[in-house]
């Protein structure tokens, strides 16, 4: 069984990042890294609640795993503010509080945990502009400037990133949006030109060769990951690499979609169809990940998962984690990313340390896959945390192309390669030859980017009707959801 994850009012455990950053220089142009120590601690977060709202050389930062949220340890400003930023491919933004809000300043200091930034007080602040706005479907956001700051983020300096500061804000989380510049909400909003976010800020500065970072989230019981910044590294996956093309509205490239062309469960395809053509959004912002109804009933039927609407949630027994020869297949074209339900079935535990049930006494478990509505409805398919800790991914937004491949589980060795320019630029990684592509789920241009200023809904609550049919969960299972 996987690590707890905590319901509702109770806490999800959390990893902080504690230790000191350990600089690796090396020279003759080899890749810099920056290594990281992680902690654990324990805030209070509620997954399903959470995805409603809605991250020359290499460059390595440890990843700190809530198991709902992953999280960056940095400083702004002269002298630095520490903050902890959530990590979200899904957005283009770096955002954070500050502490004078009306959300910072009220009981319990929910903002203590992330952290937040005075401007006033650093000596290197610059304001540009009045017209940071970001909010999210549950009706949460943060309003106020974008101002410009030194950003350190692990030991590397970056000098006059711009930013927005939440003066008016009701999420205490702040966000590390590391997502095309065209989904930036000053693009959305304002209607203004793109300006370098922290991947692009990194190659203007030198410290990476191209917009192109890898992500490794390792398993739900690490507790730790990394994101190579400019660099692969050849240990944390299971060749072959495989690259894909990024989908496109309108030949315009604002958000990382790729077309999931099967679901298998075994050697048996799910849904209406074996062959699919569906966009989906790779997005480390949602701790589950959100597919079409009909797929998704016919996958809760095969597991006996249980959808509660109240909730917008399905449950399994939890004995389910322990099932090691079903396996869930997502297939992009060629490559197929396997993801066993040790990593799909999340454990469930009250603050008193009671565990819900369902009306047999059968313990219950919070299952890693949500209904998103139809094909043709205009939602967002979503591939979240529940699939990207299966899955080794290279982000190359320089040739609008993401390459995949099985992860490899807690792997303690390193060979860290440098991303390049150019065509060919992610090593080792292998086009996938006549990628099949979109028809399904692909939104326009301003459809698509207000991702990152309205978020990305988990499901429909109330509309999703599951073949196999509701069967009650227990009071004390429905009444803390």
């Amino acid at each position: 069984m996987k690590t707890t994850w905590f319901i509702a009012i109770t806490a999800a455990l959390v990893h902080t990042i504690c230790g000191l950053s350990i600089p690796t220089t090396k020279e003759n142009n080899e890749p810099k890294v920056l290594g990281l120590e992680t902690k654990r601690r324990v805030p209070r977060r509620n997954p399903i609640h959470r995805d409603k709202l809605r991250k020359r050389g290499t460059f390595e930062v440890g990843l700190d795993n809530e198991e709902t949220l992953y999280f960056i340890n940095g400083t702004i400003g002269t002298p630095p503010h520490a903050v902890r930023l959530h990590l979200d491919t899904g957005s283009s933004d770096l955002w954070v509080n500050t502490p004078a809000s009306q959300l910072c300043t009220s009981g319990n200091s929910p903002c203590a945990y992330a952290g937040t930034y005075a401007a006033n007080t650093s000596s290197t602040y610059q304001y540009i502009a009045s017209n940071f706005n970001i909010s999210y479907v549950d009706g949460s956001g943060a309003s106020g400037d974008y101002v410009s700051d030194t950003v350190t983020i692990g030991s590397q300096k970056i000098d006059r990133l711009q930013f927005g500061v939440g003066y008016s804000s009701t999420n205490a989380q702040g966000i590390l949006g590391i997502g095309y510049p065209l989904n930036e909400v000053q693009v959305n909003r304002a209607r203004l030109k793109p300006y370098d976010n922290l991947p692009a800020q990194l190659v203007a500065e030198g410290v990476i060769r191209s917009k192109a970072y890898s992500l490794w989230l390792n398993d739900l019981d690490a507790s730790t990951g990394n994101i190579l910044f400019g660099g692969v590294d050849t240990e944390k996956f299971t060749p072959p690499l495989r690259s894909l093309p990024v989908e496109s509205a309108s030949s315009v490239h604002a958000e990382f979609m790729l077309t999931l062309t099967s679901l298998h469960l075994n050697d048996r395809a799910l849904g209406p169809s074996p062959n699919l053509a569906i966009a989906v959004l790779l997005d480390t912002g949602s701790s589950l990940t959100y597919l079409p109804d009909p797929l998704v009933a016919d996958l809760y039927a095969a597991v006996g998962a249980v959808f509660n609407t109240d909730a917008n949630a399905a449950y399994v027994p939890c004995s389910l984690a322990r099932n090691t020869t079903t396996q869930l297949g997502f297939t992009f074209s060629e490559p197929t990313i396997w993801i066993g339900m040790d990593e799909l079935v999340l454990d469930l535990v009250t603050s008193s340390g009671r565990r819900p049930t369902f009306s047999d006494g059968t313990p219950a478990c919070l299952f890693g896959i949500g209904p998103a509505g139809s094909a043709g409805s205009g939602n967002t398919f979503v591939l979240g945390d529940t699939f990207l800790r299966s899955a080794y991914v290279v982000y190359d937004l320089d040739n609008n192309q993401i390459a995949l491949a099985p992860t490899r589980f807690n792997s303690t060795t390193s060979n860290i390669m440098e991303i390049g320019t150019g065509a060919g630029a992610v090593p080792g990684a292998t086009k996938v030859q006549n990628p099949v592509r979109a028809t399904e789920g692909l939104r326009g241009l301003n459809a698509a980017s207000a991702a990152a200023t309205t978020g990305r809904a988990g499901g429909a609550k109330g509309a999703f009707a599951v073949a196999v049919g509701l069967a009650s969960v227990v009071a004390m299972l429905g009444g803390m959801l």
